[in-house]
């Protein structure tokens, strides 16, 4: 395990246990209630959040990631730097980091914040580690939070870019996080998520980046050396 390994996953697990600290807490509530109450979520159909930064944002990471597919094959720019497997981590992690989340949407039970009874809706306020066992009385389908992967999917090509170009790979896991996180305070605003959902959201996509690396760098890796 190289040394820029081995430190990703200490962060990864730093990051679990703070994680896991603020679920204990009972933040996610009182956020929350600053841009909700029983009436509902006034922003939650707001046309910049909805139109623009949901519909749009999503249409636009979704062509980004046809771009990074005809890359794999017909590479441009810094992407002639890269060898054939790190193009292909850089669709393939974004697509697999989509697909887990929505696996995991759809085997949870937790529903939205808007569907809590204290916002106007019908659902109880539960874990959403319980809510993979226990209906809450909502619609469900709501954790981990989907639109934030809309940025943090890309989180991935980071460790694809980091032998090969590290200054781009920084520059990409910032623009990465910071579109996440802009994409989960949407959907906070309306009332569709969870801080918590945001931050599992990330910590599930660097998770995906971190565990499928070893498989893109050994082809890579195999690639690479001479022929005899």
């Amino acid at each position: 395990m190289t040394i820029h390994r081995a430190r990703s996953g200490w962060l990864a697990l730093a990051l679990l246990f703070l994680l896991l600290a603020w679920d204990a807490s009972t933040l996610d509530m009182a956020l929350a209630r600053w841009f909700g109450g029983p009436q509902g979520f006034p922003l939650r159909d707001h046309w910049l959040l909805t139109r623009v930064l949901h519909d749009a944002a999503k249409a636009l990471a979704w062509g980004f990631v046809l771009l990074l597919c005809a890359g794999v094959v017909w590479p441009r720019g810094p992407m002639q730097a890269l060898p054939f497997a790190r193009r292909l981590q850089l669709p393939a992690t974004a697509l697999i980091a989509s697909l887990v989340t929505s696996a995991l949407k759809g085997a949870s039970a937790t529903s939205c914040p808007w569907d809590m009874a204290e916002f106007g809706g019908v659902a109880q306020h539960l874990s959403h580690w319980v809510g993979w066992f226990v209906a809450d009385g909502g619609g469900g389908h709501c954790f981990p939070a989907g639109h934030a992967t809309t940025g943090f999917a890309f989180v991935g090509g980071y460790f694809a870019l980091r032998p090969h170009l590290p200054r781009l790979a920084r520059g990409w896991l910032v623009v990465a996080l910071v579109a996440g996180f802009t994409l989960g305070a949407v959907q906070q605003l309306r009332g569709a998520h969870f801080m918590s959902h945001t931050l599992w959201t990330a910590w599930i996509c660097w998770m995906v980046g971190w565990l499928a690396d070893p498989l893109f760098a050994g082809h890579a890796a195999r690639r690479a050396l001479p022929t005899a």
